[in-house]
């Protein structure tokens, strides 16, 4: 799958194309009913299947603090667009720039003149331009005049229309991860390559495989019994999910500490699925607290496998 990072490396061999503008948060299985149709689409007009999304989210520009929580940062997106068969991401740099365009400039340009659209696939909800002037209305009398057909994400999404990532993070919210695997298709999971930390862990007997989360805010807060995918092998372990607050943390991450495995993960990338809450995640009064808490969560997490 090719990716074309930001409207300024869309090149003239870009032009012409079936395209579908959304969030696509998850990449779960109302998105995938999509995803088929634009591909056989774009395949039966000899075309490359592309998917535009916006980086950040345009809730993580105008207000990051209330903006809901990332399902896929873009790595993962690209990945599991990729798994379904797009052809083209095109990511769209969200700034102060990309919002004050206008609605016209934004389909005359990009649209037509320099993505080529001859099919697009929009929610019926989509706003774009300065001041969310655009609407899937307007989009359907460009499509009129410019010669490309608009059709609305629900028509192509069928009986999966209950499926959203609204519903996916409610899922994960509730610690009800059979669920979300059933909207997702897969095992939700937290992605990312091994960092140094503090090394406070391995102190206590603890070592932990820590990994920065690159989100403005986390699906999942607290401590859970996980699955850790590493170079196709799968191991148990116990992991917490937040910011360390006994130890004065500010940033969110994922510290794993995976049962029985010694080896260096430094730069790996690992793959952690949660299978069951234990706790939420708390501030203890003292490290010496937080020790005796964590053999307890280690205890738990082993017992639910």
């Amino acid at each position: 799958m090719e990716f074309i990072r930001g409207l300024n490396n869309v090149k003239p061999q870009h032009n012409g194309c079936v395209l579908t503008i959304g969030k696509f948060d998850g990449v779960h299985k109302g998105h995938q009913a999509v995803l088929k149709n634009v591909i056989d689409k774009a395949a039966a007009l000899s075309l490359p299947a592309t998917v535009m999304v916006f980086e950040p989210q345009p809730e993580e520009f105008f207000v990051p603090t209330k903006a809901p929580a990332r399902l896929s940062p873009l790595r993962d997106k690209y990945e599991q667009l990729k798994e379904q068969g797009v052809n083209r991401l095109l990511a769209v740099s969200f700034n102060a720039d990309f919002a004050s365009q206008s609605a016209d400039e934004f389909v005359q340009h990009w649209l037509v003149q320099k993505l080529g659209v001859k099919f697009l696939v929009v929610g019926d909800d989509f706003r774009f331009g300065k001041n969310r002037a655009g609407d899937f209305a307007m989009l359907q009398a460009a499509g009129k005049q410019y010669g490309f057909e608009v059709v609305s994400t629900q028509s192509f999404r069928m009986h999966e229309h209950r499926i959203s990532s609204t519903a996916v993070r409610e899922a994960l919210q509730d610690s009800d991860f059979k669920l979300a695997e059933e909207m997702l298709g897969r095992p939700f999971a937290i992605q990312g390559r091994v960092v140094h930390g503090e090394k406070k862990g391995r102190t206590i007997g603890f070592p932990t495989a820590n990994v920065m989360l690159k989100r403005c805010r986390a699906p999942l807060h607290g401590v859970f019994a996980v699955r850790v995918d590493i170079d196709g092998t799968f191991y148990k372990g116990v992991a917490n999910i937040g910011t360390r607050p006994t130890l004065n943390g500010v940033r969110n991450q994922l510290e794993v500490h995976i049962f029985d495995l010694k080896s260096d993960l430094y730069g790996k990338p690992i793959k952690v699925m949660p299978v069951a809450k234990i706790r939420d995640e708390q501030k203890f009064a003292s490290f010496e607290a937080l020790k005796i808490q964590i053999q307890r969560d280690a205890d738990q997490a082993r017992a639910c496998f």
